[in-house]
């Protein structure tokens, strides 16, 4: 039970990323039907730019309860602007193209910003500076840390929050028109292009406080680092159903789950052989299995949610 309840709090920990980040996917899916491939690359870059900002502040001095907060905003701005950047750049001159060319382009940038990833912060890992005592507490034999606790904690409020501003709120109601039809949204006054830019900026500052977030668990950064977290972000969002947000929190979550238990379980059963060296390989079958089984995902691709 012990080993059950650990991996459990394991698992949250990890699907509260892979939710965050599958929202961004599930969003731009939602408006243009675009699976936009950079978007675990912006998670990268904003772990890189919170992990600079640190440095930076604490150099300076200022105290980590103020450092923090101000690099978190930073590394926010700097995903925002990357996310606008890449929309206006590399995806609205195809927007009536072929499905095939924005999904190369898609592929080229997430190689391009690995690239200018690595010359500007170079190969190395970058380690998480050691801001407060990461205290950890015992809950039935499970340990989690301080760390992990404001993970889960914060990103239950970032997806209520974006719930709160798709169904409540002006931009909301503009996402959702143009997700359902974007002719009729521009004929009742609806300015597409600034809609979708939104839509870019919002997940891309969603991006960057999971980068922060990843970095935060695991305390370091690299330039690879979006990369395969981009591909299992995917997978949850295809597992809860491409373009539905709830269904992206809950392909996060689950996924996180499947993860955790499976390298601690079937590591076990098989010898180590499948365990926490292979727990990528769960991941993946996860999207086989869907893909086959069930292509809508586990709640559907629902239109009006869609945003």
């Amino acid at each position: 039970m012990n080993i059950f309840l650990q991996q459990i709090v394991n698992g949250l920990v990890q699907g509260s990323v892979y939710a965050l980040v599958a929202l961004g996917y599930t969003m731009v899916y939602g408006i243009l039907g675009l699976i936009n491939f950079a978007h675990g690359e912006v998670v990268m870059v904003g772990a890189m730019l919170s992990l600079s900002a640190l440095s930076v502040l604490l150099g300076w001095d200022v105290a980590p309860l103020l450092a923090l907060p101000l690099s978190v905003m930073l590394a926010i701005a700097g995903c925002m602007a990357l996310g606008y950047s890449i929309e206006r750049i590399a995806y609205r001159p195809l927007r009536h193209a072929p499905r095939l060319a924005p999904l190369i382009t898609a592929i080229g940038i997430s190689i391009l910003l690995q690239n200018l990833a690595m010359m500007i912060w170079g190969r190395a890992y970058h380690p998480f500076p050691v801001l407060f005592n990461n205290t950890t507490h015992t809950f039935a034999g499970a340990i989690i840390s301080d760390v992990q606790i404001a993970i889960i904690v914060l990103a239950i409020f970032i997806m209520a929050g974006l719930m709160w501003i798709v169904h409540h709120t002006r931009l909301g109601r503009s996402m959702r028109a143009v997700a359902e039809n974007q002719h009729a949204a521009q004929l009742m006054g609806v300015d597409i292009n600034r809609v979708i830019s939104l839509t870019f900026m919002l997940g891309s500052a969603l991006a960057a406080i999971a980068g922060l977030m990843v970095s935060a668990n695991y305390g370091l950064a690299h330039y690879y680092m979006g990369f395969l977290l981009g591909l299992k972000a995917f997978t949850a969002a295809v597992l809860g159903g491409i373009g539905n947000l709830r269904g992206a929190m809950l392909g996060g979550l689950l996924l996180g789950l499947i993860e955790s238990l499976g390298a601690g379980y079937i590591g076990d059963l098989t010898g180590g052989f499948l365990g926490s060296n292979y727990q990528d390989v769960f991941a993946f079958f996860v999207l086989i299995a869907v893909l086959v089984f069930r292509p809508s995902g586990l709640l559907g691709e629902r239109i009006a949610e869609r945003a």
